[in-house]
């Protein structure tokens, strides 16, 4: 009570209303009850983790420890024998890649060989059957000698084809031998006449009968010669042997 008055007394002196003074005196006691509730209630809150500090791992933990670290370790190996698998796969693709490649660049290697191959002996074959009116156009050449202007004058119009048959055939690559005055050799050359003689060694060509051509570098047709052969000693005629028999 005389805590009371004082406290009146200082209010009054400051000026505060009476009802504040009330007010003040009617919360106290429920603003203590409200801080021991609350500090109940801090107490509550904290044992908690008072005892979760206090807690201990069981076996039953460990063995589930156990084999959740060996369903992990399982796991691994699976998962590294997989990549090992893709691995594996990998490789052989690639070396499946690898000779099917090489296997396509062979193809077109001997693809391209057998085209060019069959360009060569398709224009071997059409030249081939021109190079007979070539001979004859040589032959008429050769033996023909025209005496008249008339003769002259159709002597030179088919020289004129001639030559430009001869022109076409150089511009495609075919060249003529000429074999005279040469060993003979047998995969340019095919001997069709021997003849003796000791103004050449043995195996000359002596003539060229039917000429022969080059397709590029490869024999379009072998040149038929004529090759010098050596030259026997004539036997002496056998003496008569009716004259024999007389004497």
């Amino acid at each position: 009570m005389d805590e009371n008055k004082q406290v009146n007394n200082t209010s009054q002196q400051l000026g505060e209303p009476t009802e504040v003074k009330q007010a003040m005196k009617s919360d106290s006691p429920a603003q203590t009850n409200f801080n021991e509730s609350g500090s109940e209630d801090t107490e509550q809150v904290t044992t908690p983790n008072n005892v979760s500090e206090d807690v201990t791992l069981t076996p039953e933990d460990g063995v589930a420890a156990t084999e959740k670290t060996e369903v992990e370790t399982a796991a691994l190996a699976q998962l590294t024998q997989q990549i090992e698998s893709l691995k594996a796969q990998l490789e052989e693709r690639s070396t499946q890649y690898m000779r099917i490649a090489a296997d396509f660049e062979n193809y077109r290697k001997r693809t391209s060989k057998e085209k060019e191959e069959l360009d060569v002996q398709v224009k071997r074959n059409t030249i081939l059957e021109l190079l007979p009116i070539v001979d004859n156009f040589e032959r008429a050449r050769a033996h023909l000698k025209p005496q008249s202007d008339g003769e002259m004058t159709i002597h030179k119009s088919y020289q004129g084809v001639y030559k430009q048959l001869v022109e076409c055939l150089k511009r495609i690559g075919v060249s003529p031998m000429r074999p005279e005055g040469e060993e003979f050799d047998p995969n340019l050359h095919e001997a069709v006449m021997r003849e003796p003689t000791d103004e050449h060694p043995e195996g000359t060509v002596l003539e060229e009968l039917v000429r022969g051509y080059y397709l590029g570098d490869r024999v379009l047709r072998h040149s038929m010669v004529k090759v010098a052969a050596p030259k026997e000693d004539t036997p002496p005629a056998p003496e008569d042997q009716s004259s024999s028999d007389n004497s």
